[in-house]
């Protein structure tokens, strides 16, 4: 049977779908729309979610999300440790800060104090403050929300459990947040506090010398300063060039008449 002209027209008008197939024009075009904006949607939200993460190198992305990298006070400014403790490094700095009558604040890694747990009742005991790093230490900005959530909350068990009964200091493994994180402390009531000097301690060619000078360039009142009382996620031994190089930083903002205070 012959097909008529205007039936061939109709047909010629309808696109066409997979394998040939004829399809309405409307709701192809709908649903491919839905599904637009559904990709636009998880976009948006993937970018909200990892936008956080900028807030270590770009400072001006802090405040806005309630970040702080300052203490407030005329003279004083913020001396802190990451990623210990560590059964070497933390008493070496806990010696140093006592000689010294300063105080210094501490953020600790779950797994680290699972392996010493008397040293964060000795930095406690010392005067000092602590403060949650996380449970293990990794990149937040490759972990779920689930994933952050379950981090932070055996993080604050085994801290809590060691002796740290007050916790209120949250500092996110590599300065690096997420939404979840910061939505987490949040809920805690924790402050999430970042650096605005650093002296990359962590790093294999540094000295001494080199620590005490990047960590104190521009330092003043109401700086936070970051070294690190542990190798475990640095170079091996990087701990003991940071422990020579505490007296000269110390040196170096007593003599601009500052002096450390806790967060």
């Amino acid at each position: 049977m012959s097909i008529s002209t205007a039936d061939h027209r109709s047909r010629a008008r309808a696109p066409l779908g997979r394998a040939g197939q004829l399809t309405g024009g409307r709701g192809a075009r709908s649903s491919e729309g839905a599904a637009a904006a559904a990709a636009a949607a998880a976009g948006a939200g993937a970018l909200a979610y990892l936008l956080p993460g900028l807030a270590g190198a770009w400072a001006p992305l802090r405040a806005p999300l309630a970040i702080e990298d300052r203490v407030t006070g005329p003279r004083g400014y913020a001396l802190t440790f990451d990623d210990g403790p560590h059964p070497r490094g933390t008493p070496a700095m806990l010696d140093e800060l006592a000689r010294r009558g300063s105080r210094a604040t501490f953020f600790v890694v779950g797994e680290q104090v699972r392996r010493c747990p008397g040293l964060v009742g000795e930095i406690i005991a010392a005067g000092h403050r602590v403060g949650v790093h996380c449970d293990r230490h990794r990149n937040l900005l490759r972990l779920g929300p689930l994933q952050v959530a379950e981090d932070l909350a055996r993080a604050q068990q085994t801290i809590e459990r060691a002796g740290a009964g007050d916790l209120s200091l949250y500092r996110p493994p590599y300065g690096v947040p997420n939404l979840a994180a910061l939505w987490l402390a949040r809920r805690r009531r924790w402050r999430t506090v970042l650096w605005s000097h650093w002296g990359r301690d962590w790093e294999s060619w540094a000295t001494p010398d080199s620590i005490a000078a990047l960590l104190t360039a521009g330092a003043g009142a109401g700086s936070v300063l970051l070294l690190h009382d542990a190798d475990e996620y640095g170079a091996p031994g990087s701990w003991r060039r940071t422990a020579q190089a505490l007296p000269r930083v110390l040196d170096a903002m007593e003599r601009r008449g500052l002096h450390p205070v806790t967060l």
